[in-house]
This record gives C-alpha cells, structure tokens and sequence, in this order.
C-alpha cells in the first residue's frame, strides 16, 4: 500500500472513531527519511461529557417572598379619645402581676401655690402608653378648672419621692390596693397617698359616661386625688345641678349633670 493510500485510510479511520465515541485524537506524522511515517496516537484524552442536569439537585430560581400582610387595622374602640387617655387595648387579665412601673419623667409645676409632687405608676402587662397616661392625668389635675384653680395649689409630675402617686392598675390589684375598702376591683379609691384607678373602668367608663369617656376619666383623676387632698363624699344637691366633683359618680348621678371638675 503507497503512503498516501496509508493516509488516507488512517484519516477515514480517525473520523469514523470521531463519530462514534467523545474522545479527542491527535495524529503527529514523523517524517523520517524523507517519508511520512505510519500514523500513532501520540495522546488520546476522553473528554467527559457533562452529565445531564439532576432536576433533584438542580438550583431554581427562589421564589419570591410572599408580600406581608397588612397589618390589622386598629380596633374601632381605640379611637383618639382613648388613644389619648393612653389605652393601647382592651384585653387584659383581671388580676395581674402586681407589679407597678413608674412612668419615667418629670415636669415641673405650672401653676402658683403649693406644690404637689405626683408619681404616674402603671401595673406591668397592661395595654397603656405610659406617656400618654401621665400625660392625661397631669393635664386633668393642672386644668383651670381643677384643684388649683385660682392659684390654690399645682402639681408637679415626678418618678422620685411624691406626695401622690396616681396608680392604674387590675381589678384584682386594684382590690388589693384600696383594701379595707371593698371596691372588688371596680370602682376606683383614694387613701394612703395613692389614687388607685382600675383599668376596667378607664377602658369602659360607666352606662351613664359611656358617649363622654373622657369626662369619666378626668372625674375619677380628680375624684381620687380630692380625697388624698381631704375632701369627703358630698351628693347630688338637687335636680338638674352639675354633680359636686366629690359625688360618688361611678354609682349614679341621682339626677345631677355629669361633671369632671372641682371648680367647674
């Protein structure tokens, strides 16, 4: 056979195996004295070929994050009336921790006179915004209208040593708290130096404040403080008459007009 019918039968060989497997064929020809040698695989290297994707282990493309929920929308009781008196929630337990936090902060007294130092306490794990609590309670006893009217005396809010401490609290710990008096736990109560509101009335008021929820809380703010201040119960004096802020509300107008105010 001629050298180049080798040749050529050495390249129709080489293609075929190309078909027929992946493999990677280098041919070098020797010229040795002036003819071309026999052909030799001077290196062979199969190429591995990429094994087919593994749907198990393949990466998808994440999901995208479920869009959060909107949040709830606020109960319609939490309206700004009650935002303000600091009322965060209804929910509460009856009988809580026991466990009374001061509300950080002081301010001074606005008024002339003398001075009462107040301390704003709040059971711990009820539903109220401290601040805002505070906030209401020191507006309603520094009003014109209340105590201090006509430069009597003012109040000065504190987290120290007070002469008053404004307490809102459980039921159960308000029972606690105003003991020998039996308020059980709904009726709010002035002795000792504290005023000790529950928060089951702060929250619902009364049948007879129940479209003026703000009147109610400033009147037992100041109905309280008025007996730590030495002022007795009084009633309703006749028919029609604004009720003496000393009035028992809570129980009844017996015909009076609601009134949150000693000087009104």
């Amino acid at each position: 056979m001629t050298v180049s019918r080798r040749v050529a039968w050495t390249l129709a060989a080489a293609a075929a195996v190309a078909l027929c497997a992946p493999v990677v064929l280098t041919v070098t020809l020797d010229q040795q004295r002036g003819r071309t040698s026999a052909p030799v695989a001077s290196s062979v290297a199969l190429a591995s070929p990429s094994p087919p994707p593994n749907p198990s282990s393949s990466t998808a493309p994440p999901s995208p994050s479920p869009s959060p929920s909107p949040p709830s929308s606020a109960s319609p009781f939490l309206d700004a009336e009650n935002l303000a008196a600091g009322i965060l929630g209804t929910r509460f337990s009856r009988n809580g921790s026991g466990s009374l936090v001061v509300v950080p902060g002081r301010v001074a007294a606005p008024g002339h006179g003398t001075v009462h130092r107040v301390r704003v306490e709040i059971e711990r794990g009820l539903p109220v915004d401290p601040q805002r609590f505070a906030r209401f309670v020191m507006t309603t006893l520094n009003d014109p209208r209340g105590w201090g009217a006509r430069g009597r005396l003012t109040f000065a809010r504190t987290d120290g040593a007070a002469d008053i401490r404004v307490i809102l609290a459980t039921p159960g710990t308000n029972a606690a708290l105003c003991r020998p008096l039996d308020t059980k736990g709904d009726a709010s109560c002035g002795r000792e130096g504290r005023a000790v509101l529950t928060m089951s009335r702060w929250v619902d008021t009364t049948p007879e404040f129940a479209r003026i929820r703000t009147t109610y809380r400033q009147y037992v703010v100041n109905h309280e403080v008025g007996h730590l201040l030495g002022h007795p119960h009084q009633m309703c004096p006749r028919e029609g008459a604004l009720a003496p802020i000393m009035q028992q509300q809570t129980y009844g107008l017996n015909g009076c007009r609601p009134n949150p105010w000693p000087y009104p």
